[in-house]
């Protein structure tokens, strides 16, 4: 029988600066107490299932969720800077308000036409598509079999969902919205990808709201 390899690929938790609308990238600002329940809430979830492996983002915000939803497991999280958010460069730290007023174009761009999307300093959709792919592909590769648990970040995750669905990066934010401590769980056996979850928020215990 052929083995299956699951991904569960979890967006971090609610972070201070989501609260702000507040453009974080490579920049980092703690979770919330909201950020931490949902994670707890995931842990929950998840408990009962098996996880061989754990990779997170080097960002706090993620490895902090990786760290709750770990839970009691013996279990090594390794870093990953290819996980990270995409680099928004000059927008890192800026709300969208500010953005809405100052630099409308590429805001319409970042949500309607990805492609086109660059501000200085940033990183191109592609580009961050291409390096959690990559990485991607590497650890699905040498652990066969396994349970393997990703946390990372809103863009990466979008990116990686994209890949699995073979949408182009014009219908990447098309619905479900990736809520913080959102789930998506993909099963791949015989080198074809299942995707069970997509977004998924069953494991709150009160209503989602922005972040």
């Amino acid at each position: 029988m052929p083995s299956k390899t699951i991904i569960y690929l979890v967006r971090h938790g609610q972070t201070e600066w989501n609260v702000e609308q507040r453009l974080q990238g490579h920049q980092d600002s703690p979770l919330t107490k909201l950020g931490i329940s949902q994670a707890e809430w995931l842990e929950e979830a998840l408990r009962q299932e098996p996880i061989d492996v754990a990779y997170s983002s080097s960002s706090m915000r993620a490895r902090r969720t990786a760290e709750i939803i770990k839970g009691k497991r013996e279990l090594q999280i390794t870093d990953c800077d290819v996980f990270k958010e995409i680099s928004l460069g000059d927008w890192e730290g800026k709300t969208q308000s500010e953005l809405e007023a100052n630099d409308s174009e590429q805001l319409y761009y970042f949500w309607n036409d990805p492609a086109q999307f660059y501000v200085p300093g940033s990183e191109r959709f592609e580009d961050v598509q291409h390096r959690a792919i990559q990485k991607l592909n590497e650890i699905v590769q040498s652990n066969e079999g396994r349970s393997i648990l990703i946390v990372t970040h809103t863009v990466v995750v979008k990116l990686i969902m994209a890949y699995f669905e073979k949408l182009p990066l014009k219908e990447l934010w098309n619905p479900p919205y990736i809520h913080p401590a959102s789930l998506c769980k993909i099963v791949i056996e015989n080198n074809i990808a299942e995707i069970i979850l997509h977004g998924d928020i069953k494991h709150y215990k009160e209503e989602p709201s922005a972040g």
